[in-house]
């Protein structure tokens, strides 16, 4: 069989090619993937649109996708975990699996973790990738490939969720539902919330937050909305999860927060805030990073094939590789689309 590793490569800003490069072959411990469905993430637009994100920039030209999923073609040396034929989700991040941060369980801190599309690392838009076969979780044959590749975005409410202790019974402000809060709401929900708050300016937005489980949709655009949240959980959230980037809705999500509660920052805004010292030291209010995800992968797979998650409305658009271009376009500027997939059938 001839393989043709067709990749979506970026030559400059909002400028692919579609070329041919070598199908690459897997070392030891990895396997070779057929790549069949790519998510579009909010990165991927930033490269595309704007050239870079803060200090990282690629040189071109630089592909980009790292939400996937596929199916295994080859087996290098040494794989034993699966075989071909296998339909995986792709964690996108490697490791160095040596260091304090990795022994001790925090992969996603490893500081010299290999993440595609983050430059210099390709991405994953390409008809063949190789990776590491233990971040290969095999799917069951009813959940879709579609819906391995929202495992990526998927993992990051989970782990947004586990950092903030979400258990049967919190109450949960969500700030910001674009793509990652609203699988916040869902990790929410399925970590036991008794109630989830979401604000965002997007009535759209909110629209979907409440099909997808939000028991309470507030326009950020309220003067009040703090208060409104006290209100509606009864003096204060349990944990606040910030998802927007914007710091407007961190300081929502800090005055909605209850004394001793958690504060979970997600999204990524301007690299100085102001920030509030002595309310925080007066309420005890802590407040977490989170950054990616760790872990999360067994998990996800197993609330997707359970039924207890849903992604599936989550999936918007599809469009084949050969209209990469239009895809990006979509995610940019439609309004409709939540999350867009790139298929390589």
């Amino acid at each position: 069989m001839i393989r043709t590793n067709t990749a979506a490569a970026l030559y400059g800003i909002r400028q692919f090619r579609l070329e041919e490069r070598p199908v690459p072959a897997p070392a030891i411990g990895e396997v070779l993937v057929a790549v069949k469905s790519v998510g579009v993430c909010g990165s991927d637009v930033h490269y595309w649109d704007r050239g870079r994100i803060g200090h990282w920039v690629p040189d071109w030209p630089f592909v980009v996708g790292h939400e996937c999923a596929g199916i295994v073609e080859e087996l290098g040396p040494d794989v034993t975990t699966l075989k071909v034929g296998d339909r995986v989700a792709l964690e996108p991040g490697i490791p160095c699996r040596r260091c304090l941060l990795c022994k001790s369980g925090r992969y996603n801190l490893c500081p010299d973790l290999r993440f595609w599309a983050a430059p210099p690392i390709d991405g994953a838009l390409a008809r063949y990738v190789t990776h590491a076969a233990d971040f290969c979780y095999r799917l069951p044959d009813h959940v879709s490939l579609d819906e391995g590749a929202i495992i990526e975005p998927l993992s990051v409410g989970l782990h947004a969720c586990r950092l903030g202790r979400v258990s049967p019974g919190s109450r949960v402000l969500v700030t910001g539902v674009g793509p990652i809060g609203l699988v916040t709401v869902l990790a929410a929900k399925v970590a036991g919330a008794s109630l989830v708050v979401v604000a965002d300016p997007r009535e759209d937005r909110l629209a979907v937050a409440k099909r997808l489980g939000a028991d309470t949709a507030l326009s950020a655009d309220r003067f009040n909305l703090a208060d409104e949240v006290r209100r509606q959980a009864d003096g204060g959230v349990d944990i606040s999860i910030e998802c927007s980037g914007a710091p407007t809705a961190l300081s929502i999500a800090l005055e909605s927060t209850r004394a001793g509660g958690v504060v979970v920052l997600v999204g990524q805004g301007p690299d100085e805030v102001p920030f509030p010292i002595i309310n925080l030291i007066s309420r005890e209010i802590e407040v977490r990073g989170s950054f990616r995800y760790v872990n999360t992968y067994p998990t996800a797979v197993k609330l997707l094939a359970s039924g207890g998650i849903d992604v599936k409305p989550l999936i918007t658009h599809r469009f084949p590789l050969q209209d990469v271009g239009t895809a990006f376009e979509v995610a940019h500027s439609s309004q409709d689309a939540i999350k867009v997939i790139v298929t390589l059938d």
